[in-house]
């Protein structure tokens, strides 16, 4: 009989126990709708008092709690709330978009003046060390720039490495953001774009063009250090240690590409060592270029070829194109190089801009007057509009507004006797029709 009410007793209090975690779980569920109604409305204030009732009570219901927590703290500039919102998210949620709450708190701090520069780095840093490229984009920036101050002088492999990772990151968001874009921008000129689809395609137009700017920004942070007087000795110091490491060579000899020490033997030694162990077309294309400077024509363009077959991805073929076209010296040969690589990838807005750069480096030389020549930059501001549209994140802005400087003024192309808006052949090799500015 004992055992018999034992049992009962237990199953009594089992029921009450499942009953009343029924009662808690529905009574979280209407607080959580009636706050997240309250966030959607912008009753940010309103919404505070089951915000925090949820982080007390039902802070493992789910992460959009401290999403949208985070909004409504950031909109009533709440930092004692956002800290709250912050730190139980981490403590629940350890594992789920770590790396951008860390970015928005950030953010949230620099913003209102909350914390010192020292403070936010270190936010930063936890950010980045789990995902860099879900970071925000300005952040991305001020991480690194952070990095650079500290260790520009006392570890500057630590400041290539982060660059590294910044931007193969941002890479990989741009590619993205390219793909996107062309499938859009293709709906649209079709007209079959929707409205939804045409507030996708002005965000992550928005968003490339900012990643571009931060592209353009870690490069001009990391050329005061990253000059080949002083890549080589570092490099060469550490050859030995690093020549099997795949990573480590393919960064070393795209640093060392990018900043012009292709002359130097160690581009060679490191070029070939990549290729020995990753066998991958990106470092077959460096060992051709070495070869065509060796004057091995034929040596070369087997290998670029072994290297382009070797490719699958559309994207890196392009790349591989585009890189050729870049190490060749005449000019018409070039842009017809650009324009393959182009056909892999319609929408590599940095094809247009090499184009571009060829026809302003021939402004001298391909008219015969003062008019002429302008419209050489007419030609090349085309180009760079042509990239500033499909690919915004290619940082095309900086040339459009560079080109749109050069071009005929209303006094030239009055004093030149041609109406605005008419049509113009570009000469010499360029040959392209293009039209008098109108303004």
């Amino acid at each position: 009989m004992k055992k018999i009410t034992t049992y009962l007793l237990t199953g009594l209090f089992l029921f009450a126990a499942v009953g009343l975690n029924a009662q808690a779980s529905q009574e979280c569920n209407i607080k959580y709708n009636l706050f997240k109604g309250d966030v959607n409305t912008k009753k940010y204030e309103q919404s505070k008092e089951n915000l925090n009732y949820l982080m007390t009570n039902c802070a493992s219901l789910s992460v959009n709690i401290y999403k949208y927590g985070a909004k409504a703290a950031k909109n009533t500039k709440d930092a004692a709330l956002y800290k709250k919102v912050y730190e139980t998210r981490l403590a629940n949620f350890p594992n789920k978009g770590a790396a951008k709450a860390h970015s928005d708190y950030a953010t949230f701090l620099s913003t209102n003046k909350l914390a010192s520069d020292a403070e936010i780095f270190n936010i930063l840093e936890k950010a980045y060390k789990i995902s860099p490229k879900d970071m925000g984009v300005k952040n991305i920036f001020k991480y690194f720039k952070g990095i650079v101050a500290k260790y520009k002088d006392s570890d500057p492999q630590k400041v290539f490495d982060t660059y590294d990772d910044v931007m193969e990151s941002v890479g990989e968001k741009l590619d993205d953001y390219n793909k996107k874009i062309g499938k859009l921008l293709a709906k649209d000129s079709l007209g079959t774009i929707d409205a939804k689809e045409k507030k996708r395609l002005k965000g992550y137009t928005i968003n490339s063009k900012a990643l571009g700017l931060v592209e353009g920004g870690l490069d001009a942070d990391i050329s005061v250090i990253a000059t080949c007087e002083r890549l080589i000795p570092m490099l060469s110091k550490d050859f030995d240690a690093k020549k099997t490491d795949g990573v480590w060579l393919r960064r070393s000899v795209s640093r060392l590409y990018n900043k012009g020490c292709q002359t130097d033997p160690l581009f060679e030694k490191m070029a070939k060592a990549y290729a020995d162990v990753t066998q991958s077309a990106d470092a077959f294309n460096f060992v051709a270029g070495v070869l065509e400077r060796n004057g091995d024509k034929s040596g070369a363009a087997d290998m670029r070829k072994k290297a382009f077959d070797l490719e699958t991805d559309p994207l890196k073929k392009a790349r591989l194109k585009l890189r050729e076209a870049q190490g060749t010296r005449n000019k018409s040969r070039a842009r017809a190089l650009a324009y393959q690589a182009l056909k892999y990838n319609p929408n590599m807005g940095k094809a247009y801009l090499f184009i571009a750069s060829l026809y302003v480096k021939s402004a001298n030389s391909c008219g015969n007057d003062e008019f002429e020549k302008r419209m050489v930059y007419v030609a090349a501001l085309n180009k760079a509009q042509k990239a500033q549209r499909v690919d915004p994140g290619s940082g095309a802005g900086r040339y459009i507004r560079s080109y749109r400087g050069n071009i005929p003024s209303k006094k030239l192309i009055f004093t030149k006797g041609v109406a605005a808006g008419s049509a113009h052949k570009v000469g010499c090799w360029i040959g392209e029709t293009v039209r008098v500015p109108k303004s």
